[in-house]
């Protein structure tokens, strides 16, 4: 979110307003070991206590639709989040004991998809 502030520009003498874009890294953090049965606004509601939630994505089966039992909390300050972590590890939710901790960039050493074998070709 961009704010207004003074800044020293190329003009001596004269102080100018000018928008500053703050760059707000958000935490993500991952969550594990759900429940099921709960949902994106359980997990809004269990983070919003530590701080600002700016997203959640609860991570389901795209054909069933089903949650895969873990979800990506994005939080906007380390403070936030560290506290989020701190109090939400292996803390009941819904039942089952969750999994908090700052998620991991995502790897591209995944394997592709594409392509594949090709046919066993002509036998002489």
């Amino acid at each position: 979110m961009p704010t207004v502030g003074l800044c020293a520009c190329s003009t001596v003498g004269t102080s100018q307003q000018h928008t500053i874009k703050r760059e707000t890294a958000l935490v993500n953090i991952y969550v594990g070991n759900l429940a099921y049965q709960t949902t994106e606004e359980d997990l809004k509601t269990a983070f919003a206590s530590f701080g600002e939630v700016s997203t959640v994505n609860l991570i389901k089966d795209r054909y069933t639709g089903q949650s895969k039992g873990f979800a990506f909390v994005e939080m906007a300050s380390n403070s936030e989040a560290d506290a989020a972590i701190k109090g939400l590890n292996q803390q009941p939710l819904d039942g089952r004991v969750v999994t908090v901790n700052q998620a991991k960039p995502r790897s591209d050493s995944r394997p592709s998809r594409s392509g594949g074998g090709g046919g066993g070709g002509g036998r002489y």
